[in-house]
């Protein structure tokens, strides 16, 4: 299960440094087993009121897009590995895992320069992550697309013999074909087989007497070959088909078998290509837009506490994961150092 972080920050009244020792204190005292780290959110561009204002109003769509993407990628991440059978690797930021980059958050000044207005870095970071996401969508339709090709191929070599294909079931031998006679495959059900072993002769006039041969059976059906002359060859289909018979249209081609099987391997090999390649791109891109949450959290942080506390900055920004069995006193911690009598 992941770890739930808090990111929050609190109005400083004296200095930061007594603030945080405090709140170290607390706690330890209240909330031992509740990892506690600062968030170094650098001293941003506050820019005027109005433009807070109106920032702070898109800020939430904007995390909930953001938080959105890197979700689709995790998940992703998570589907591939299931589908290869391997191993989950942790997640991680240029290698560093997400828990380690969170808790020792530095902010990218050459990624997000501090000289840039809080509207500019928002807007960046959504401009890179919505790109992620264009690109993430691309790939797992091409990825899909192969994808469902080799499921449709499959779906036809391991259906039943009403629709499945005969080819790889069809030995050269099973098959007669001259200028007069020609092999029908018939798709008979199981429980009829007597009755097609007793009528398939008579069905219509010159049919090859005990030329009937079963190929293979499944839970369903049996495939059996029967060979006549070819110019009575759609009375029998039709006859076949009024005693619940189905004759499967089918002609034996070693070289559309050999392309077939061809085609079959390059589009294993190009799904295999694919998954590899989208995996790959999907654990550096989740470390891309996990860095850019990171930093959106910093400058939300930043903007809100700057609307809640006041100019100048002076807060104190830090990250907690509480159990859910200590969220309430921690809560309870967080409320009491922000009431008037510790300002």
């Amino acid at each position: 299960m992941a770890t739930r972080y808090w990111a929050v920050s609190l109005p400083v009244q004296k200095s930061a440094s007594t603030l945080w020792n405090t709140l170290q204190d607390l706690i330890s005292k209240h909330s031992f087993d509740t990892p506690l780290y600062r968030f170094n959110i650098p001293n941003l561009r506050v820019g005027t009121l109005d433009s807070l204002l109106a920032l702070s109003d898109d800020l939430f769509k904007s995390n909930t897009f953001i938080e959105g993407v890197s979700h689709k990628i995790r998940r992703q991440i998570e589907e591939l590995e299931r589908v290869s059978g391997l191993e989950s690797n942790a997640l991680s930021v240029d290698g560093v895992p997400v828990d380690s980059y969170l808790t020792r958050f530095v902010w990218d000044e050459a990624k997000y320069p501090t000289m840039s207005s809080l509207r500019e870095i928002v807007d960046s970071i959504h401009t890179l992550v919505a790109k992620i996401e264009d690109d993430l969508k691309v790939r797992v339709a091409e990825y899909n697309n192969v994808r469902g090709q080799l499921n449709a191929i499959n779906r036809k070599q391991s259906g039943s013999l009403a629709v499945r294909d005969l080819s790889n079931l069809v030995k050269p031998e099973d098959i007669i074909t001259s200028e007069h006679l020609v092999t029908l495959l018939a798709v008979v059900p199981k429980y009829s087989q007597k009755d097609w072993l007793s009528s398939y002769e008579t069905l219509t006039s010159y049919v090859v007497p005990r030329s009937s041969k079963k190929l293979y059976e499944d839970n369903e059906y049996s495939l059996y070959t029967v060979t006549l002359f070819g110019r009575v060859a759609d009375n029998f289909r039709t006859s076949a088909r009024e005693r619940g018979f189905q004759i499967r249209d089918f002609e034996y081609s070693p070289e559309a078998q050999e392309s077939r099987k061809q085609e079959l391997e390059k589009l294993v090999q190009d799904q295999d290509s694919l998954r590899s390649s989208l995996l790959q791109w999907c654990y550096t891109s989740y470390g891309e837009v996990f860095s850019s949450w990171m930093h959106f959290c910093a400058v939300r942080l930043f903007a809100e506490s700057i609307l809640r506390y006041g100019l100048p900055p002076s807060f104190l920004a830090c990250v907690l994961s509480p159990s859910v069995k200590s969220e309430k006193k921690v809560r309870s911690i967080l409320e009491g150092l922000c009431d008037s009598s510790n300002r």
